[in-house]
């Protein structure tokens, strides 16, 4: 007789970035090995594969390759409280007195961080607009391939996270257009326009908590943990 299988019970979670309400199941000794894998490696790309085959095996009615890395960062969040536990234990170093520190971060009171001003919708001109995407775990794997001080990973980011540009009659999908008519319209873009796609960059979500101790001088300092590899590090 073979062994009995296990059933593993069925959530909800609200996406960040659309509140879309997704189904999803705590992740399992299995996913549990993947992530240990990834985190082992200590390579940035190979931790980001771990995620999105974490996240796209306990996702049940959702594509992890349509979702934002962030909306995927969350997610992965969650299934940690969810699966192990909300408490997530790690050691720093005091920046003034060198001493290591105990800290704990309750994973139920990190949440995403917004910023005011933040748009995806960039005037172009009179007749035009440039409408963003939030870009996925298989975007910032591309990037993590490319050496450091390539002068052109910004670039290429900026490029894959333009959806579309639209005046009042029609609608330009840059997924139907080739590189080189992609990098021609961009060199036609004015200054003022980049800096109003780069803030759409700055301003993004992103998963950060503050957390406030005091070292062994007697000063309060304040350390933050940012994106995905600091909660799991």
């Amino acid at each position: 007789m073979g062994l009995p299988k296990i059933d593993l019970p069925i959530m909800e979670l609200e996406l960040p970035s659309t509140g879309e309400k997704v189904k999803y199941r705590p992740f399992t000794v299995k996913e549990e090995k993947i992530l240990l894998v990834g985190q082992a490696s200590e390579d940035a790309t190979q931790e980001m594969i771990a995620a999105k085959q974490v996240v796209n095996n306990c996702l049940l009615d959702k594509d992890v390759s349509e979702i934002a890395m962030f909306d995927l960062e969350y997610i992965l969040l969650i299934l940690r409280a969810r699966s192990v536990n909300n408490m997530i234990e790690f050691k720093i170093k005091d920046p003034d007195t060198g001493e290591q520190v105990d800290l704990t971060v309750d994973i139920d009171k990190v949440s995403l961080k917004r910023f005011d001003g933040h748009t995806n919708d960039i005037a172009i001109n009179e007749n035009y607009r440039l409408f963003l995407k939030y870009p996925t775990i298989d975007e910032f794997v591309k990037l993590a391939s490319l050496d450091e001080d390539d002068p052109l990973a910004d670039y290429l980011m900026l490029c894959t996270c333009i959806d579309y540009v639209a005046s009042e009659d029609e609608v330009y999908y840059f997924k139907d257009y080739s590189r080189e008519e992609i990098d021609t319209f961009m060199d036609d873009l004015s200054g003022e326009t980049v800096k109003e796609i780069q803030k759409f960059f700055e301003t993004m979500p992103r998963l950060r908590h503050e957390m406030v101790y005091t070292n062994s001088e007697g000063k309060e300092k304040t350390f933050v943990i940012e994106g995905l590899r600091s909660f799991f590090t």
